[in-house]
């Protein structure tokens, strides 16, 4: 099969397509004949060397989606439409970015759907990320307003389409008034451009701070964020754009406005129920809901899309197809 491979850490030319041999899996694993992977930020910090606990030579790639090819404990049958993240992907094992993987049964959830694939390989990781966030970390509500900081990332975005069903009013951020209309097309309420003084914007729009935040770019902007929420408000950090996601000597109560509340998220397969991924992707193909899908490339323009990712370029999630669409 082949696979990107990391030798080590480096530039864009540290990313290697190679072929490697099938991987043969054990009882309680699944082997995945990958149709699309998606790319994320957790794979540019591995590939700087920036991420903990990876050996190299490693296949990135933290998620994946595709069908079942071999299954030996019998959990799941050949030709099942499944996807697959996190538990290690990509870090401690070889993850998706190749023709095939191999991971265990319990990070990989089934589902059936007649879309197609480069918009099944935008979802996995986005969706669990921006499902968690709002629902373990933000407990949101109907009715409620939702600050979206980093809002045109592909995590930000489906944030946004996950909101709006929700019932609530999103203000999102973006860098440029290039991606505005971006944010309005998944139904933002109110883009705001982040020159770094979100909070004055927020409260000058809204006449008061949000009652949830969703901090997607990281310590940097964390306490402009915070300042951005009412008294007893939520902020949840789960991103970090700006590859920054510690506070050196940090003081609480210096540092939280008073009565403000920080969470974080970082889930995991377990964390996105498989009724969940059906609904949502259910209603993609009813028209109820979106993918916010960006650039899709071959796997022979792996550089390509890691180079658009990291420029901030990208106006949706993008996605990689290690073999052309007429494989089925």
């Amino acid at each position: 099969m082949r696979a990107v491979v990391l030798s080590g850490p480096g530039d864009l030319k540290a990313l290697q397509i190679k072929e490697l041999l099938v991987p043969e899996p054990e009882p309680g694993q699944v082997l995945i004949a990958v149709k699309a992977f998606g790319i994320n930020r957790s794979e540019l910090h591995t590939r700087l060397g920036l991420a903990e606990g990876v050996t190299f030579p490693r296949v990135p790639g933290i998620e994946a989606a595709g069908v079942v090819a071999v299954c030996p404990g019998g959990e799941f049958a050949p030709g099942q439409q499944v996807v697959t993240m996190m538990g290690g992907m990509g870090r401690t094992f070889d993850g998706g970015y190749a023709e095939y993987t191999c991971v265990p049964v319990g990070q990989v959830i089934p589902f059936t759907s007649d879309l197609d694939w480069p918009t099944l390989g935008a979802v996995p990781e986005m969706l669990q990320t921006a499902y968690g966030a709002l629902t373990d970390g933000l407990d949101v509500q109907a009715g409620q307003t939702l600050l979206i900081r980093g809002g045109t990332s592909s995590v930000g975005l489906a944030a946004a389409v996950l909101a709006k069903a929700r019932g609530l009013t999103v203000v999102a951020t973006t860098r440029t008034g290039a991606k505005i209309a971006r944010l309005r097309a998944v139904g933002v309420d109110h883009v705001l451009i982040d020159d770094g003084e979100v909070a004055r914007q927020v409260h000058d729009t809204l006449g008061g701070g949000v009652d949830a935040a969703l901090e997607l770019v990281g310590t940097p902007t964390l306490p402009d964020t915070l300042r951005a929420t009412r008294r007893h408000g939520v902020v949840c950090f789960a991103g970090m754009l700006s590859n920054e996601w510690t506070v050196p000597d940090f003081y609480p109560i210096d540092y939280l406005p008073r009565s403000v509340r920080l969470t974080a998220y970082g889930g995991d397969a377990t964390d996105l129920p498989a009724d969940v991924l059906q609904g949502f992707l259910d209603d993609v193909a009813a028209g109820r809901a979106s993918v916010p899908l960006g650039q899709v490339f071959p796997i022979e323009r792996i550089r390509d899309a890691h180079s658009v990712m990291e420029a901030d370029r990208a106006t949706g999630k993008i996605v990689v197809l290690p073999r052309p669409l007429r494989w089925r």
